[in-house]
């Protein structure tokens, strides 16, 4: 079955809402936007990181971050970077490595393929 609607703009933001999910055992909130079950080429979230969380990398798509507010680094192979609200972050495909939100952190992300 072919879906002939017409693409529709739509409006997002990183507030938590009732799609928030929080990780287990982590003050980590991923509140999705855009997901694979749309059928499209991409997905995008919000994510809030509190003051010293980690998370594991790599995943197995593409993604950029794009900082809001907070400062995270990210750690792998004993190099490290540092990246702050309005910067850019590109995380190839399974990179190694580990994410530390240095403050209170708000990210919105973007993955190819959507997943």
């Amino acid at each position: 079955m072919t879906n002939n609607a017409a693409p529709t703009v739509r409006k997002f933001d990183t507030a938590h809402s009732d799609r928030t999910t929080q990780l287990p055992d982590h003050r980590i909130r991923i509140t999705p936007a855009v997901e694979a079950t749309e059928g499209g080429p991409l997905s995008a979230y919000g994510a809030t990181f509190g003051q010293g969380e980690r998370a594991k990398l790599p995943a197995p798509y593409e993604e950029v971050w794009v900082i809001v507010r907070g400062l995270l680094r990210l750690n792998w192979n004993g190099d490290s970077l540092t990246v702050g609200a309005g910067e850019y972050l590109h995380v190839p495909r399974n990179s190694p490595g580990e994410v530390e939100a240095l403050e209170e952190t708000t990210l919105v992300c973007v993955s190819v393929p959507a997943h």
